[in-house]
């Protein structure tokens, strides 16, 4: 298959690339930065501009997408709502009138924030059951996004498959203060930089290899209209991860300041992911447990520390 990788040069987008052109696809990544690639695999590409995305289906005869081009987290969103809302909805709105005339088939990156406030077990249908308040710009956007997908698919008759990773976490995801908690955590033992962790605060932690080997299986078993939870099935504390990235590192905790619990978030995100296991092979070869010093070891090398 021929398949564009939207955000192709980020942390997912990275590895799943790599994920889908090692089964033989011929990928194209598109992505606001410039890259060492060749044109032929790389495209400089803003999805809220609509010539810039409409001008690879004009050049190319593209089979799937793989939308993860977006701004990302809660604090970022914040910070920088005008890109947000600009990247994440306008942005999906160009490719889902794309498709309408291009007749690829589409899966979109959705989030398992779009969960917001839930506090049960998080299936895939509680969004057609249950209000759900959203806690911030970056999960408003993203449930927008599949509001978008349903209404393009009901509309227009377009093929999409929306997934909802759950804190996926691995090599290439390099630091920053709006990443999410395990990198955050990791450059901060690395380098002894202050960083506050939420005991009580409960995640589903699921390594990249992982994620990507059961989005890239999409390919091979797209049912239009489907929506997938993906994620490990272990519940852990944010107190037991960073305890295990501190061991990996090999330092102490006197740079983390422990508090109870986090305001305007969720405690306990507690995910069933079964139809991902049934339906698109989803396995875990990588607990937190060896996820953890495998990604501090690729932080390490990332930024030259021995």
């Amino acid at each position: 298959m021929k398949i564009l990788v939207t955000g192709g040069l980020g942390f997912i987008g990275t590895n799943l690339s790599k994920e889908l052109r090692s089964r033989g696809h011929d990928v194209i990544t598109a992505d606001i930065y410039h890259s060492k690639e060749s044109k032929k695999s790389h495209i400089r590409c803003d999805i809220g501009e609509y010539r810039q995305i409409e001008r690879i289906f004009k050049e190319h005869e593209i089979d799937f997408v793989y939308n993860l081009a977006a701004e990302y987290g809660r604090w970022n969103g914040e910070d920088y709502y005008e890109q947000l809302w600009r990247t994440n909805v306008v942005g999906l709105k160009n490719i889902l009138r794309l498709q309408n005339e291009y007749n690829f088939r589409l899966v979109h990156f959705s989030s398992a924030e779009v969960y917001g406030d839930y506090r049960d077990v998080m299936t895939e249908d509680v969004m057609d059951k249950v209000p759900i308040k959203q806690m911030n710009d970056y999960a408003i956007s993203k449930w927008a996004n599949e509001l978008q997908c349903l209404n393009a698919a009901e509309m227009h008759g377009n093929e999409i498959v929306r997934i909802r990773p759950v804190n996926c976490y691995g090599p290439h995801e390099e630091y920053s203060p709006y990443r999410g908690v395990i990198p955050i955590l990791v450059y901060s033992a690395l380098f002894k930089q202050p960083a506050v962790v939420y005991s009580k605060h409960k995640r589903i932690f699921d390594y990249v290899s992982d994620t990507v080997r059961t989005v890239a299986n999409i390919v091979e078993n797209f049912i239009p209209g489907e929506v997938y939870n993906i994620a490990a099935k272990k519940e852990v504390t944010i107190k037991y991860v960073s305890d295990l990235i501190l061991e990996a590192v090999g330092t102490d905790d006197s740079h983390i300041t422990y508090k109870e619990e986090e305001p305007f978030t969720t405690k306990a995100k507690k995910i069933d992911c079964s139809k991902a296991y049934k339906d698109l092979n989803h396995r875990i070869d990588v607990p937190i447990e060896k996820g953890i010093p495998m990604y501090v070891d690729w932080m390490k090398k990332h930024y030259s520390i021995k």
